[in-house]
């Protein structure tokens, strides 16, 4: 009997781990490249001219140090929110003239590089400039204004505004007519990436929000 069955029993469990096998691999989702810093670096510095694209160091600066007060500062950025911003850029949600046009000729292996190059890159200091508006600003950033339901810049964007990696991004440094820009945009619903920013700058003025940016420039 025993020699009977031994031959089923053996096909049997064959069959059944074959079947795992197909439905694990069914499963799993296919591998996504790692994000190549190199290959960004290059595409940031050069461009692509076969395909039309420009050097993003044109606009943004040497090492994402951008020295243009209305093109933001990237040096030092998490990689997985300048990504997220390049896909955004590609969206209804995030239109802007020059980067929409070119965000939608990246692939998305040329966005995950440059956000994987300007990660590991050195950002530079700001100042602050307004020393009639630098107190409204810290107290804008570090305790909110409370009479307005704004909550603190520091709660998200941490006590120096170096961000929280995935979630909030790095502000230290950045051009004040960028963040107000951007803080404005918010304000207006030209920028709509962001449900928490747009309640919160339509609570604001456009003097509190040139407070906070100025500030900002100057943390580290």
């Amino acid at each position: 009997m025993n020699r009977l069955t031994f031959p089923l029993l053996k096909s049997l469990l064959v069959a059944s781990l074959a079947l795992c096998a197909t439905a694990a691999g069914a499963a799993t989702p296919a591998a996504v490249a790692k994000a190549d810093p190199a290959k960004g670096g290059t595409l940031y510095d050069a461009g692509d001219a076969a395909r039309g694209l420009p050097a993003c160091v044109s606009c943004h600066g040497a090492a994402g140090n951008s020295s243009i007060v209305a093109n933001p500062k990237l040096a030092g950025q998490f990689e997985a929110y300048t990504h997220k911003q390049l896909v955004d850029f590609t969206t209804p949600n995030r239109q802007q003239p020059v980067m929409s046009t070119y965000a939608k000729m990246l692939t998305e292996d040329d966005k995950r590089n440059i956000a994987a190059y300007l990660a590991v890159q050195k950002p530079k200091a700001g100042a602050a400039k307004n020393k009639d508006t630098v107190e409204l600003g810290r107290k804008i950033y570090r305790g909110g204004i409370a009479e307005k339901g704004v909550a603190a810049c520091a709660s998200c964007h941490g006590a120096t505004a170096g961000g929280i990696p995935a979630q909030y991004p790095r502000l230290s440094g950045q051009h004040q007519d960028y963040t107000y820009a951007q803080l404005d945009a918010f304000k207006t619903g030209t920028r709509k990436n962001s449900a928490q920013m747009t309640t919160l700058t339509q609570r604001m003025s456009p003097e509190e929000m040139k407070a906070v940016a100025d500030y900002i420039a100057g943390l580290k």
